[in-house]
């Protein structure tokens, strides 16, 4: 599987922190956001990762470079302007090729494991969700029996309840069908997650571990004050051997 690092994003929340440094390579513990999910997707032996990216951008490539002291491979996808998440992703899907893709917000963090992550049967997107952050008390999406819903919805006629809300992790698998009606320019993926929930071709899961939405300062030095005192666990060093 290949895997996308979105990081065209251009931080306004994060300024003036931001405003010379693009925000995926923003430190904490020591390291830049973005080599967290390098290392994690290392890792978990996903070697071929595409990176979009519009502000700052030659800041990322010049850091980053091929991926290869990271035991990666990185291609890029840039962008004049940011193309908001959906169109982002769709400029990138001949770089991505025909197969489900992985696909990682760059201003998270978090211990979910890639493996594992996969669409199922005629599956559009497989979604990872977390429980509400303070910040996102309302959530996105209801899970129910694996199924990943806009709303409660009915069943029999009946409406089903009792189903809390959670929030979308920033990570998840996506078939490029999902795409398959989309054209060039700036668009929100969640309106098509939305409608490809609506025919019931989502999958998903409740991750459980740790995860930090990295949007604010606050939340940036809370989350190198964790790693710091080693209260969250580091992206794991071993990998195995790599072959480019």
């Amino acid at each position: 599987m290949k895997a996308m690092i979105l990081a065209a994003g251009r931080g306004n929340r994060m300024r003036p922190l931001t405003d010379r440094v693009p925000k995926p390579l923003l430190e904490a513990g020591g390291r830049p956001l973005i080599q967290y999910h390098l290392e994690r997707l290392a890792a978990a032996d996903i070697r071929d990762i595409v990176i979009n990216h519009a502000h700052l951008g030659e800041q990322i490539e010049a850091t980053l470079g091929d991926g290869s002291r990271f035991g990666v491979r990185i291609r890029y996808s840039p962008e004049q302007t940011a193309l908001e998440t959906g169109g982002g992703i769709f400029k990138a899907l001949p770089l991505l090729g025909p197969d489900p893709f992985l696909v990682i917000n760059g201003d998270v963090w978090s211990d979910i494991d890639p493996i594992g992550l996969h669409l199922a049967g005629t599956d559009l997107a497989h979604l990872v969700l977390v429980d509400n952050p303070p910040h996102h008390p309302s959530g996105d999406f209801i899970l129910r029996g694996g199924r990943v819903q806009a709303e409660a919805g009915r069943i029999d006629g009946s409406r089903i309840e009792g189903f809390r809300r959670l929030t979308f992790s920033g990570v998840g698998v996506y078939s490029p069908s999902l795409f398959a009606d989309c054209r060039p320019g700036a668009f929100a993926l969640a309106p098509l997650l939305r409608d490809a929930m609506a025919q019931g071709r989502v999958g998903g899961e409740h991750h459980r571990g740790h995860w930090l939405d990295i949007g604010t300062p606050e939340r940036l030095a809370e989350l190198d004050r964790l790693l710091q005192e080693g209260s969250h666990p580091a992206t794991p060093i071993e990998r195995p051997e790599f072959r480019p």
